[in-house]
């Protein structure tokens, strides 16, 4: 940390979906503000953020961030070695590395306290991941305030908030059902839930950290969120409606260039075969991809791939080991049709690209029609835009939430697995218009700010202010025992000063002679310099 002030310190969760917006943040509450931010978490969590840095030609993480690595060992929570987040990691030994993020409280706490002894004082602010409702008890104890995060979008985080705490009251004879806080007409459906939500009944391992974690955070100063005010009008509103805290929409959290439709770059090899460059057609192209941690089953890959070899249409898919199989394992031609692969090649009908791709450049790319996805959030961002139509396929988390929002709500998205049809015109329509919004929401040119720099700047002045009044109540709180103490310091001093002049009037035979002015004394008698200017009042001597 060096001698710099830390004026924000933030803790996101151990996935690459979360860390990367908690920078991005970072990032731009540095360029609005000028403050000292540091961001903590496990060891390999911490290189992971520094090679985002390398990977933009900088040698390290510019000096205004501070990266804080929090000991953690994988293996004593039951994970793989150096499995620190959840990247190749199946659902299971996700849940195991959830609940273990608990273990990061007491390093945490210390790293704050190392942090409050340096500079004397805590820092404005912690922004946690709001699966991390612990650190609001830290915060308390650190005396500043916790914000939570919410790396998602509004609906989908409330559809959780309300879910995990509402359990007992839903009524699992009904495959349609309400979520408190949601409007009637919001029905949501059994099919939405992943396995593990549907089977939860509160003492499940999920039930039992997400309760907890999720009530504590509805305790925090306040949540930022991943979103815009143009976008989720009903999200945000009922979000703030069921928290009764302030809610900060400062997203899109997204590059610059990609906002301004400008190309990200022209080297990809993979953007590089869109379009006729690489033979493949001219016509708009699918891009398929479920994310950095989601694959589906072995027979689901071969059905998708048998009915997009019939469709004829461009493609390029990003394609992972399938469910049951190491994540990180090579691809084996046999999880497709046989000969699939190679005939996409030699048809250019589309590419195969194994694990990992330049998402951001796919979408940006004026060949890419549509996204087939798992309707993770930080995609959802990416691919509105950009005017890139959704076909959802979600998977697991929010995800369904998050693709009922786009449907129902948005009206830019079909979902594959409900069968859901609309007007692609009309589809069109709404992409246009809802990528415009992005655009306007972080709109920073002079007196013209969108409603996400507005809400950046409002987050901003509502810390600072929660600061001054926490100072101010702290001074109003010493002062009596500061007054207290002065006064029983004069009151000592005064007596020490009247024994040693009755010891020297006691004592005059051996004194040969008395100060000869009142001041003189007076001065002999002047409080420590630190109560300097407050002196006993001069004394009458005798004779």
């Amino acid at each position: 940390m060096g001698s710099q002030q830390i004026d924000i310190v933030m803790l996101p969760f151990m996935a690459h979906g979360h860390l990367i917006p908690f920078l991005s943040l970072a990032t731009q509450i540095h360029h609005r503000t000028g403050f000292n931010i540091a961001i903590a978490n496990t060891p390999l969590n911490i290189q992971y953020l520094r090679s985002t840095f390398h990977q933009h030609q900088h040698q390290h993480p510019p000096p205004w961030i501070h990266l804080f690595e929090l000991p953690f060992n994988s293996a004593g929570h039951g994970l793989p070695p150096n499995s620190e987040n959840t990247e190749n990691l199946p659902l299971d030994q996700i849940g195991k590395l959830v609940i273990s993020s608990v273990s990061l409280k007491t390093p945490f706490h210390n790293f704050l306290s190392d942090i409050i002894k340096k500079q004397g004082q805590p820092p404005l602010c912690i922004i946690s991941d709001v699966f991390f409702g612990w650190v609001v008890e830290v915060a308390n104890i650190m005396n500043t305030v916790n914000i939570t995060f919410d790396t998602g979008g509004a609906y989908g985080i409330l559809a959780l908030f309300s879910f995990w705490l509402n359990l007992s009251d839903r009524k699992t004879e009904s495959e349609e059902f309400n979520l408190p806080g949601f409007p009637e007409r919001c029905k949501f459906h059994v099919s939405q839930l992943h396995e593990f939500m549907r089977n939860a009944d509160g003492n499940d391992s999920w039930s039992r950290f997400l309760k907890p974690q999720l009530s504590s955070s509805l305790q925090s100063f306040g949540c930022l969120t991943n979103t815009a005010e143009e976008l989720e009008p009903l999200g945000l509103d009922s979000l703030r409606k069921y928290t009764q805290f302030p809610v900060w929409p400062i997203g899109p959290l997204l590059p610059k260039q990609l906002l301004n439709k400008s190309p990200l770059s022209s080297s990809s090899s993979t953007t590089q075969h869109a379009g006729k460059s690489s033979g493949i057609s001219a016509e708009k192209f699918l891009y398929i991809s479920f994310g950095s941690q989601n694959t589906v089953s072995r027979s689901q890959m071969m059905e998708l791939a048998i009915g997009l070899e019939k469709s004829w249409k461009p493609l390029i898919w990003v394609i992972r080991p399938p469910l049951g199989f190491d994540l990180k394992a090579e691809f084996r031609s046999e999880w497709l049709p046989e000969g699939f692969e190679a005939r996409m090649k030699e048809s250019n009908q589309g590419l195969l690209v194994k694990n990992w791709a330049l998402q951001l450049e796919i979408l940006s790319h004026k060949s890419t029609g549509a996204f087939l996805s798992h309707c993770g959030w930080n995609s959802i961002m990416e691919s509105l835009s950009q005017g890139v139509k959704i076909i959802g396929w979600p998977m697991a988390a929010e995800q369904a939430f998050n693709s009922k929002m786009l449907v129902d709500e948005m009206g830019v998205s079909v979902e594959l697995t409900r069968g859901v049809q609309s007007s692609i015109s009309r589809t069109r329509e709404k992409l246009e218009e809802i990528a415009h919004h992005i655009r306007e929401a972080v709109k920073d040119e002079g007196s013209e700010k969108g409603s996400s720099i507005k809400a950046k700047d409002d987050f901003i002045s509502a810390i600072k202010t929660r600061k001054q009044e926490v100072f101010e109540q702290y001074s109003r709180n010493l002062w009596p025992i500061l007054h207290k103490r002065l006064n029983l310091f004069l009151l000592s001093t005064v007596t020490v000063a009247t024994l040693m002049l009755m010891s020297s009037i006691s004592g005059a035979a051996h004194i040969r002679s008395i100060p000869e002015s009142h001041d003189s004394f007076a001065a002999t008698c002047a409080l420590p310099s630190k109560f300097a200017g407050t002196h006993l009042a001069p004394m009458n001597l005798p004779n």
